[in-house]
């Protein structure tokens, strides 16, 4: 039985005055790549985390928070350090993926690390496409950090918040320190670590270990796809826009252009 949840529309982009949602629940949103605390949860790759496993696109609360769960009560988990949640590791230039499941006009989209306002994108208040990417610098905050992404919807109050734990730089240590190097091989590699940067663009949680997704596959819930993927589902086929792990009212009729491209 498919699990009652009020999404709105995406395939449409339409808010319909009849969809049960809560307040005021114009828009919904959230990081996916690299995986945000709440991409995490819905993926599985972290467990026991209560009500956001279903709806990581839902953490919205007002304006000007600085917090990871919005200040949600029944998402307060997202806040709670002591779950030692997983750093991706990336480069110093590092792209951030919107799934915007329910789409709305955009002030702009913030991104901070501990309080301090790292980047904003204008979104000119208008309607964001499905999947939204931003290249942020990050350079100036090497090692492990928490980016808290904010997404400010134009014309409500309310904002949707990720938080997203990184390795920035790899997490190795400083730059090249040719003195510190094993005695192996002296010049040539030092120049090695720049190479590294380019990583950071791999996309999506939980799909290293994933199996191959045959054409002719029909949708499941709890697969890793891969962007590109082709799925069956209600004798119609979908192609897959965004890398991710399938959940229960994911279908891709559902989440038509945020997630799955109707063939």
């Amino acid at each position: 039985m498919r699990r009652s949840v009020a999404y709105p529309l995406v395939a449409l982009g339409a808010i319909g005055s009849t969809l049960a949602v809560a307040s005021p629940a114009l828009a919904h949103g959230y990081v996916s790549a690299p995986p945000s605390r709440q991409a995490l949860c819905a993926s599985g790759a972290v467990k026991d985390c209560g009500q956001i496993q279903f709806e990581p696109q839902s953490v919205e609360g007002v304006k000007g928070l600085k917090s990871c769960d919005g200040g949600v009560s029944q998402f307060s988990i997202l806040a709670d350090e002591s779950r030692n949640w997983p750093a991706k590791s990336v480069g110093t230039n590092v792209t951030f993926t919107w799934v915007m499941t329910a789409r709305h006009r955009t002030a702009d989209w913030q991104y901070f690390i501990d309080g301090k306002k790292v980047a904003t994108v204008n979104g000119n208040n208008q309607q964001p496409d499905a999947v939204v990417t931003h290249n942020i610098d990050l350079s100036a905050f090497p090692g492990k950090q928490t980016v808290l992404a904010v997404w400010n919807i134009g014309d409500t109050a309310n904002a949707f918040y990720s938080c997203i734990d990184l390795n920035v730089g790899g997490g190795s240590a400083p730059a090249p320190t040719p003195s510190a190097a094993a005695p192996t091989s002296a010049a040539p590699t030092s120049a090695a670590p720049t190479s590294a940067a380019p990583t950071s663009a791999a996309p999506a949680p939980a799909t290293s270990s994933a199996a191959p997704v045959s054409s002719s596959s029909s949708w499941a819930p709890g697969v890793s796809y891969k962007t590109g993927d082709k799925v069956k589902y209600e004798g119609k086929t979908y192609e897959c826009r965004q890398s991710h792990t399938s959940l229960s009212s994911w279908e891709p009729s559902i989440y038509t252009l945020a997630l799955w491209l109707p063939l």
